[in-house]
């Protein structure tokens, strides 16, 4: 191999290392106070790389929590199970591949960054949003039920990914599903309100 073969895959597993790290500084201090020397200290290379590769700290950020929720087709689904499979669908991305800490880390920093609360903004519109209406039609009342949908993971997340509560990290995977997926199947095809047909 020459190298011209070996510059390109060390220069992408440089990207990757500062992208792994600045996911970790964020997710411990934030967007405000994690700074681009920071990370490159934990990434062990000198600041003027972070910035060669990635310009600046919000292009960085953006880079950090580019986050594909990867949802299933949920037309392909029987009507009946879509609650539990959004439910099994969460449960493996939070707790099966270790680089989908992304989504963990996004909501760690949304409660007190603006930046991050916005990325989670897009994702909600641009993703979730988009497939529940696959499911109900009609755009508004996809947008409210899948609103509904994220209070339930996002709480879900939140308890047992990063609060730690006891009661609800001790659940097994089966005892989440079973217990918060006929919410989710509620709020896909259920009625919501006196006024929401089913």
């Amino acid at each position: 191999m020459g190298n011209s073969d070996k510059k390109p895959l060390r220069s992408a597993a440089t990207r990757a290392n500062i992208l792994r790290a600045a996911q970790a500084r964020f997710a411990s201090d934030g967007y405000h106070k994690a700074t681009i020397r920071a990370i490159a200290a934990a990434a062990g290379i000198d600041p003027s790389m972070v910035m060669r590769y990635y310009g600046n700290k919000a292009a960085l950020f953006a880079a950090a929590v580019d986050i594909d929720l990867r949802l299933p087709s949920l037309t392909t689904i029987p009507k009946s199970r879509l609650g539990e499979t959004l439910v099994t669908h969460f449960l493996d991305r939070w707790e099966g591949d270790p680089a989908d800490d992304a989504l963990l880390m996004l909501l760690r920093s949304a409660a007190t960054d603006d930046a991050a609360a916005e990325r989670m903004r897009i994702i909600f519109r641009t993703q979730l949003a988009p497939a529940i209406r696959t499911v109900v039609g009609d755009s508004a009342e996809a947008t409210r039920r899948a609103g509904l949908i994220a209070t339930q993971m996002l709480g879900l997340a939140l308890c047992r990914h990063i609060l730690r509560l006891p009661p609800v990290a001790a659940l097994s995977r089966d005892a989440v599903v079973a217990s918060i997926g006929p919410t989710i199947q509620r709020y896909l095809t259920g009625r919501l309100g006196r006024n929401t047909p089913r």
